[in-house]
């Protein structure tokens, strides 16, 4: 687990650094930078899973200690860190609907689309037709390989049998 908590830390580190140098960069570099957390930002949210109320097996997890916190709670960490980052870099978080709550201390944040996470799980996001299409084509085009691949099988098979 240790390992894996420096794997996702790194990934975490990696990317920020690259949102920094581009926002130290040119205007299209920063608008690079706006862009990509325009697009990733409730995909981002949606990573952590359904809300508890609405997780399968968030509450077994929990029981087991296979997880400390709770989806709810790793997306609020996760706000409350990201929200900070952006604005240090500058960038605007896409959500009109984040506010600030002193009393609690925590970022509040407008509803997810649970509609659109589940769609594309099922296989019905944005860009599934593009990825199913190049899947197709990577496997046409490989069609020569596994041919020869058969053929050589083939080949060694009939001089095993002489």
């Amino acid at each position: 687990m240790v390992r894996v908590c420096k794997e996702e830390s790194f990934h975490q580190r990696q990317g920020f650094e690259i949102m920094l140098t581009l926002c130290r960069g040119t205007e299209e570099q920063k608008a690079m930078a706006q862009d990509a957390l325009n697009r990733f930002w409730w995909p981002s949210l949606m990573m952590f899973g359904p809300n508890d109320s609405n997780s399968t097996h968030s509450a077994q997890s929990m029981a087991w200690k296979i997880k400390r916190f709770s989806n709810d709670e790793l997306r609020q960490k996760f706000v409350d860190i990201t929200v900070r980052q952006a604005d240090f870099l500058g960038l605007k978080v896409p959500d009109d609907k984040l506010t600030f709550n002193e009393d609690t201390g925590h970022y509040e944040f407008a509803a997810i689309d649970w509609q659109e996470f589940f769609d594309v799980l099922a296989g019905n996001g944005p860009c599934n037709t593009q990825r199913m299409a190049k899947r197709r084509k990577a496997h046409e085009d490989g069609t020569w390989v596994r041919e020869a691949a058969r053929a050589y099988a083939d080949k060694r098979a009939a001089q095993a049998a002489a």
